[in-house]
C-alpha cells in the first residue's frame, strides 16, 4: 500500500511535463536577468554605488557586454562537460546556486567589483542552466514534438529577455529597489522548488553482451555462433562496431552548411532582441516624448503576437519543416524594421512623429510581433535535426553519451555572441548616424539570414520516433 502511494505521488514528480515546466521556467528566469538590470543599473551606479554620473553609460554598457562576452567560452566547456554526466538535475541546481549567488552580489551592490563578479557568475551559471535546460527540453518532448517545444520555449526565452526591463522599471519607478528586486529573486525561489521536486528517469544504456551469466551455459545456443554471410566473424564484427571511436563533435556538425545557416539565425535573432532593448527606449523618448510606461509596453507588442502563435508555428515546423516558414519569415521582417525607422520628427515620406508615425510604428511592432513567430527558435530546431538526422545514419557518430549538450552549447555560444553584438552595432549606428540606419541594419541582417534558412534549411518534416520511445 505504502509502495503505491509513493509511486503515485512520484509519477508527477518524473512526469514529461514537470520536466518541461522547469526546463522552461529556468529559460525564462536566466533571460529575465539579463534584461532585468537594464533600467536599475543607473540608480544602482549613482546612488548606491555613489558613483559620478558621467561613468554611468560606460559601466551600464560593460555589464551588459560582460555577460554576454564570457559566456561564449564557458558554453562549450558547459556542453562538453554536461554530455559527460547522465543527469540533468544536479547540474540544474548547480547553475541555480551560482546565478543566486551572482543575484545576490549584483543586488546588494556592495562595490563595484563585487557588481562585476556577480554578472560574471550571473553569465556563466546562466550558461549552464541554457544549456542543460534545452537539452532536458528536448529529451522529454522527443523528436516528434520538438518543434512545439522549442518554439513555445523560444517564446518564453523572449518573453524574459523584453519583460526584465519592463518589470524593473516598472517596479523601481512606482515602488523601490528592494520591491523591484524581490521579482527576480521569486523566480530564482520557484525554479528551486521545481528543480527539486524533479525526478529523473534512471536510463542506463549499457551493452550487454548476454543475458546468460558467464558461468552458466545456453544449451539452446550453437557451439560456434557464426553467420555463414561473414564467414563466422559476427561477434568480433559486432563488437568492432561497438567499440568504433566517434568522430568529433564539432567537425562533423561544421561540415554541413545547415550549421552555419542555423547559427546564423541564432546571433541574428539574439542581435535584433538585444539592439531593441538598446536603442527603442531611447529613440521612443526622443522622438515621440513617451515615458516608462508606453516604452515598457511596445515590448509587448513584439511578445505577445508570438507567444500566441508559437503552438501553431510549432505544429507547421513538425509537419512542413523549417525552410518556408523560416526564410519567408525573415523575408517579411525585412520591410518592416526598415520601416520602423521612418516616422520620425524628419517626417520622412511624410509620416511623422506625430500621432500618424505613432501609430505606423506600434502597427509595425505588432506585424513584427506576428511574424517572428515564424523566426523564433529556427536556429536551434535546425540544429537539432541536424543532430538526430546524423545519429539516425550512424547512432555512434557522436558517441555513447550523445551530442544534445554541445548542439544547445552551440546555440548559447552564438546567442551570447548576438547579445554582444547587437548592443555595439544598432547603438553605435543609431549614435551616429541616426534610428533610421539602425533598422536599415537589421534589415539587411534579415535578409541574410533569409537566404541562408532558404538554401540550407531542412524541407521535409524532422524524424519521427519510434512507437516504443513515443510511449516512453
Amino acid at each position: 500500500m505504502e509502495t503505491e502511494n509513493e509511486s503515485k505521488s512520484s509519477s508527477w514528480r518524473a512526469s514529461k511535463t514537470l520536466l518541461v515546466v522547469t526546463a522552461t521556467l529556468g529559460l525564462f528566469t536566466e533571460n529575465f536577468l539579463y534584461g532585468f538590470v537594464v533600467p536599475i543599473l543607473p540608480y544602482m551606479i549613482e546612488v548606491r554605488l555613489k558613483l559620478d554620473p558621467s561613468y554611468t553609460q560606460r559601466l551600464t554598457t560593460e555589464l551588459l557586454f560582460i555577460m554576454g562576452l564570457i559566456s561564449m567560452p564557458a558554453a562549450p566547456i558547459i556542453g562538453h562537460l554536461a554530455d559527460k554526466t547522465t543527469s540533468r538535475k544536479i547540474p540544474l541546481i548547480i547553475s541555480l546556486i551560482g546565478c543566486t549567488i551572482g543575484t545576490l552580489l549584483v543586488a546588494t551592490t556592495p562595490n563595484l567589483y563585487a557588481v562585476y563578479a556577480g554578472r560574471i557568475l550571473q553569465g556563466i551559471a546562466g550558461t549552464g542552466a541554457w544549456i542543460v535546460g534545452f537539452a532536458m527540453l528536448t529529451d522529454a518532448a522527443g523528436s516528434k514534438h520538438l518543434g512545439k517545444a522549442l518554439g513555445s520555449a523560444g517564446s518564453f526565452i523572449t518573453a524574459g529577455v523584453l519583460t526584465g526591463p519592463v518589470v524593473s522599471g516598472a517596479l523601481l519607478q512606482w515602488t523601490n529597489y528592494w520591491t523591484a528586486w524581490a521579482a527576480p529573486l521569486a523566480l530564482l525561489g520557484l525554479c528551486f522548488i521545481a528543480r527539486f521536486a524533479m525526478l529523473e528517469e534512471t536510463t542506463t544504456k549499457e551493452i550487454k553482451p548476454s543475458t546468460v551469466d558467464d558461468g552458466a551455459v545456453d544449451e539452446t545456443a550453437p557451439l560456434i555462433a557464426a553467420d555463414s554471410s561473414n564467414g563466422g566473424q559476427t561477434i568480433h564484427g559486432n563488437e568492432e562496431s561497438k567499440q568504433a571511436p566517434s568522430r568529433g563533435f564539432y567537425s562533423v556538425m561544421f561540415s554541413i552548411g545547415s550549421t552555419y545557416a542555423a547559427l546564423l539565425n541564432v546571433t541574428a535573432f539574439s542581435m535584433i532582441i538585444s539592439g531593441f532593448d538598446t536603442t527603442l527606449p531611447v529613440h521612443l523618448r526622443d522622438e515621440f516624448g513617451w515615458r516608462p510606461a508606453p516604452i515598457g509596453s511596445i515590448f509587448l507588442g513584439i511578445q505577445v503576437p508570438s507567444m500566441i502563435m508559437a503552438p501553431m508555428v510549432g505544429w507547421l515546423r513538425d509537419r512542413i519543416g523549417l525552410r518556408w516558414p523560416t526564410a519567408l519569415g525573415w523575408l517579411c521582417s525585412a520591410p518592416l524594421f526598415w520601416f520602423l525607422g521612418v516616422p520620425s520628427q524628419d517626417n520622412f515620406l511624410g509620416v511623422g512623429a506625430g500621432t500618424k508615425g505613432q501609430a505606423a510604428f506600434v502597427a509595425t511592432i505588432i506585424a513584427l510581433g506576428i511574424i517572428w513567430s515564424f523566426v523564433r527558435g529556427a536556429g536551434t530546431f535546425q540544429l537539432t535535426t541536424t543532430m538526430h538526422e546524423l545519429k539516425e545514419k550512424d547512432p555512434n557518430v557522436f558517441g555513447p553519451g550523445g551530442a544534445s549538450s554541445r548542439v544547445f552549447s552551440l546555440t548559447e555560444t552564438s546567442f551570447a555572441l548576438g547579445l554582444v553584438l547587437g548592443p555595439l552595432v544598432t547603438g553605435a549606428l543609431a549614435d551616429t548616424v541616426g534610428f533610421y540606419w539602425a533598422t536599415t541594419a537589421l534589415a539587411v541582417l534579415s535578409g541574410l539570414a533569409s537566404i541562408s534558412s532558404w538554401i540550407f534549411f531542412t524541407h521535409k518534416a524532422p524524424i519521427k520516433e519510434a512507437e516504443g520511445e513515443e510511449e516512453s
